[in-house]
């Protein structure tokens, strides 16, 4: 019992991270259940004037990245988010005790996997966010991918203030 409470405390343990991770998952999960049973495919319910909530697939990647291809994409950003996934467990259990740079390595991770439940469960990622300013349409996006964009930020402001020291 001692060693299971020293790794809980422990400044260097992983478990918050993982934590936050499977948060993420499951806040983005969820969404992605309510929306396809509250709205029809391509359907748009304006919430703001620059904000709609949409269902989209999307086949491809960030951007719809090779969404138009036949199909062995869905395979390749999965085994690709798998590695991502594990690479980044192996970094959060080498520098657990960083916060900042694990913050973000957790929001890459909780978004990497709930992207890849997706592609395994439905062959494309559920999208239903849309920003839109002007008659301009940011590419509808979900909860894994501002995950995935804060945490890349997150990542990005950690290494800058790491090469300022």
């Amino acid at each position: 019992m001692a060693s299971n409470k020293r790794y809980f405390s422990s400044s260097s343990s992983m478990v918050p991270w993982l934590g936050i991770a499977a948060i993420l998952i499951l806040l983005d999960q969820t969404t992605k259940i309510t929306i396809p049973r509250l709205f029809v495919y391509g359907e748009s319910h304006a919430v703001t004037s620059f904000f709609n909530l949409v269902l989209v697939y999307n086949k491809g990647a960030a951007f719809s990245f090779l969404a138009s291809e036949t199909g062995w994409q869905r395979y390749f950003f999965t085994i690709m988010g798998i590695g991502a996934a594990i690479f980044i467990i192996y970094l959060l259990k080498k520098h657990a005790g960083q916060r900042l740079f694990c913050w973000a390595l957790a929001l890459i991770l909780g978004g990497a996997v709930g992207n890849v439940i997706d592609r395994v469960l439905y062959g494309h990622v559920i999208d239903f966010l849309d920003v839109h300013v002007g008659g301009w349409h940011w590419p509808a996006f979900n909860i894994a991918d501002s995950a995935i964009c804060i945490g890349a930020i997150l990542f990005i402001y950690d290494e800058l203030r790491r090469v300022g020291k």
